[in-house]
């Protein structure tokens, strides 16, 4: 332990979107502080092989979507040419532009960089083997644990083939298939489904469940799925892979139940079932934290576990699995160690899915609040009335209000349409600030925008829209 007068001494294990924000903060509050990661800068996996370099993707996805459609417009282009090659370089150098620049900040706040992998040997100790096969010991006052989380696997589709793909293979886009199977309908599924549809494979989706996203509230999913049924071949709902096998230069997939839409052969299959916490392999039985049955490190408030010298934050640490959850609790970790007032407590963690249009969501939902009998009212605009969106042609999307009856406090927001990914940050400090729908109605918003929506839809909640009626429901 450090003597007194001594800087602090942080071990953060894993360098992703909880790890550095941790590293760079506890640097900021003068203490002495190890980062280790496999890789040569921090980024972790959302940088190197998710958030990142999926949005290059869809961002070109959405152009070529843009061009085929702005025939309606009275524009026309013709078919788009692909350079697979020149594509590929512009997503890994928007990698390497991010990661790199990180790597320099690491470098300005003198953070000490270990490249491998760490394992615990006691509450103050770790070992860590480098690529070389090396071994380091670093010791610790306090260590924070972010090592994210990888894909997750199903056994009856483990078929050892190139043909079967998980996200991290996907987003290499080694090729572009004629034909891909995307097994769940959940956002890793559709966001890369979607890119490839719009790269000219034919795209089928399987969800076990009745819906795609399960999840979240139907009225924006239904908007999203009315659009991929032109952008995508098939979508088939409460259905399951049974079984895969190699058939010559395509994989054969057995599908339940049979249907004359089910079945046949695909050139890849990509597996999109979720992903599991990278807890394995730590050495944490060396010390007091625990691990819950679905692989998660136990923690309380501040994202401490069991063992006081150790914290755990982002994938690692539990639901929701977000990048932006992840660094939230990177500051409230390292103000704990620091000795500062701090707990993980948010009111609304927006989540957002990247598809065309994008659908995002903050606080309650309607769906949560039907599941637990919370009695709320609900407003929703429908943006064929957004004068903004109809000059962008783009008319499908809505916004919706989750209120609380008697206070008429925001409990929570849900946007689907293009930007929703951008609109939502004002619902969350909604939600965050306690603001009341009377607060957001006469906040005077820009025209013409599509924010508008989110005052006309307390406009709704009142009866007062200028150009919408319709009721609140609840």
């Amino acid at each position: 332990m450090s003597q007194a007068g001594e800087k602090l001494r942080i071990a953060v294990i894993g360098a992703g979107p909880g790890g550095y924000p941790a590293a760079f903060h506890a640097a900021d509050l003068g203490m002495d502080v190890t980062l280790i990661d496999p890789e040569p800068n921090p980024g972790g996996v959302c940088l190197y092989r998710g958030c990142i370099p999926s949005k290059a993707l869809l961002h070109a996805a959405g152009v070529i979507r843009e061009s085929e459609r702005a025939a309606e417009l009275g524009i026309r282009f013709p078919p788009p040419e692909v350079d697979l090659e020149g594509l590929r370089g512009w997503k890994d150098k928007t990698v390497r532009q991010l990661t790199g620049g990180l790597g320099m900040l690491r470098d300005r706040r003198k953070v000490d960089y270990v490249q491998g992998w760490a394992r615990f040997l006691d509450a103050h100790a770790l070992e860590v083997t480098g690529p070389g096969g090396d071994e380091v010991r670093v010791e610790f006052d306090y260590a924070i644990v972010a090592t994210g989380s990888r894909p997750a696997t199903v056994p009856a589709l483990d078929l050892d083939s190139p043909r079967v793909m998980d996200s991290t293979e996907a987003l290499a886009l080694n090729d572009v298939p004629t034909s891909l199977l995307v097994v769940g309908g959940g956002y890793i599924g559709l966001e890369l489904g979607t890119v490839y549809a719009a790269l000219g494979t034919s795209v089928t989706v399987v969800e076990m469940t009745s819906g795609l996203l399960p999840g979240v509230d139907r009225d924006l999913v239904d908007v999203l799925q009315r659009r991929l049924e032109g952008d995508l071949d098939r979508i088939l709902l409460d259905t399951k892979v049974v079984d895969i096998a190699e058939s010559g230069a395509g994989l054969r997939v057995e599908l339940s139940p049979q249907s004359d839409e089910s079945g046949g052969e695909y050139e890849k299959v990509l597996v999109s079932v979720g992903r599991r916490p990278n807890s394995e392999n730590l050495g944490l039985e060396s010390t007091d934290a625990e691990v819950s049955d679905q692989g998660f490190i136990l923690t309380d408030s501040q994202r401490r576990t069991g063992e006081p010298s150790i914290f755990a934050i982002g994938d690692v640490a539990g639901e929701p699995m977000l990048a932006h959850k992840a660094t939230g609790e990177a500051r409230v970790a390292v103000d704990a160690i620091a000795g500062h007032p701090s707990a993980f407590d948010p009111s609304a963690v927006p989540a957002v899915v990247f598809t065309d249009p994008e659908i995002a969501w903050c606080g309650l939902t309607e769906t949560e609040a039907d599941k637990a009998n919370v009695r709320v009212e609900v407003a929703t605009y429908p943006w064929v009335a957004s004068g903004r969106a109809a000059t962008l042609s783009r008319r499908d999307g809505l916004t919706k209000l989750i209120v609380q009856p008697r206070t008429e406090r925001i409990l929570g927001m849900g946007i689907v349409g293009p930007g929703a990914g951008e609109l939502i940050a004002e619902g969350v400090l909604a939600v965050e600030m306690g603001a009341r729908v009377k607060d957001l109605e006469l906040t005077i918003h820009p025209h013409p925008t599509l924010s508008e929506s989110l005052m006309e839809s307390a406009g709704v909640f009142f009866g007062v829209s200028p150009h919408y009626i319709a009721r609140r429901r609840g």
